[in-house]
C-alpha cells in the first residue's frame, strides 16, 4: 500500500473492554496498514451470560453495531466476543464487506487436518460451552475427526479483570497442565482476553496455541488485499 492510498478501516466490535487490547495488538502485528474503529457495548457479554446465551434482543443489538460499522465505511469487521460469533454468520451474506466471528479463522486452522486433538481453555463456563460446541460443528462440517476437551481456567477471569498477565499465565498453565495439554496437538484460547499470554503458554506446553485475534487479522488482511487487487484488475 502506497502513502497515497487510504488505509482500510477495520471495525472491531467488542462486548468487553478486555478484548480490545489483544485485538488491536494483533492488527498492529499482522495488518499494520489497517485503521481501527473500536465499537464497544460492554453490556453484551454480561447480559448474554445472565441469559445463558444469545436471545433475539441481543442478536439485534449486535446487528445494529454491525450496521453502524458499515455506515462508517468499514472495509472489514471483526466481532471479538465468542458468544456473538453466530451473528457474523447470520449477516455475512447481506454485507458487501468481509465479517468474521472472533474464532472463525482459528477454527479453520484447528480443523484443517493438521490436528487430531484440541484443548479449549476459557475463563467462563458459558464461553467454554459455546466454543466447544461450535468447534465440534466446524470439525464435523469439514469431516475432521477432532477430539475436543475443555477446561475453565480457575482465576483467569479475575486476572483478566485486574490486568494481571502474570496471574493469567499462571492460571492458564495450571489449567493446561492438569488437562493433558502435553498429550494433545493444540490449545485453543476461547476468548480474546486470554491471548496476551499465548506465546508464553505455547513455550510452556510445546504445543500450538491458536490465538483468535492473530489469525483473524491475517485472514481479514488477505480478504481485503484480494478484494483490492481484484478491483484494481477490473479497473
Amino acid at each position: 500500500m502506497t502513502s497515497t492510498e487510504p488505509r482500510p478501516l477495520i471495525a472491531l466490535i467488542s462486548a468487553t473492554p478486555a478484548a480490545i487490547p489483544p485485538a488491536r495488538q494483533a492488527f498492529a502485528d499482522q495488518f499494520p496498514d489497517a485503521e481501527l474503529l473500536n465499537l464497544l457495548d460492554d453490556g453484551l457479554q454480561e447480559q448474554a451470560n445472565r441469559a445463558g446465551g444469545l436471545n433475539p434482543h441481543l442478536t439485534d443489538r449486535m446487528k445494529r453495531l454491525i450496521n453502524h460499522a458499515v455506515l462508517e465505511g468499514a472495509a472489514g469487521i471483526l466481532l471479538t466476543c465468542s458468544m456473538y460469533s453466530s451473528v457474523a454468520q447470520l449477516v455475512a451474506d447481506e454485507l458487501d464487506v468481509p465479517i468474521l466471528g472472533p474464532d472463525d479463522a482459528a477454527f479453520t486452522v484447528a480443523t484443517n487436518g493438521d490436528y487430531r486433538s484440541v484443548l479449549v481453555i476459557a475463563s467462563l463456563p458459558a464461553a467454554l460451552t459455546d466454543v466447544q460446541a461450535r468447534l465440534g460443528d466446524a470439525a464435523n462440517r469439514n469431516g475432521i475427526p477432532l477430539t475436543i476437551t475443555g477446561v475453565v481456567a480457575e482465576g483467569a477471569f479475575a486476572a483478566v479483570q485486574a490486568g494481571d498477565d502474570d496471574a493469567l499465565l499462571a492460571s492458564l498453565k495450571d489449567a493446561a497442565s492438569a488437562n493433558g495439554a502435553f498429550e494433545i496437538d493444540a490449545v485453543l484460547l476461547a476468548q480474546y482476553s486470554l491471548t496476551p499470554v499465548a506465546e508464553q503458554l505455547q513455550l510452556h506446553t510445546g504445543k500450538a496455541v491458536l490465538s483468535g485475534p492473530t489469525l483473524a487479522a491475517r485472514r481479514l488482511q488477505a480478504a481485503i488485499s484480494t478484494s483490492h487487487n481484484t478491483i484494481g484488475e477490473v479497473g
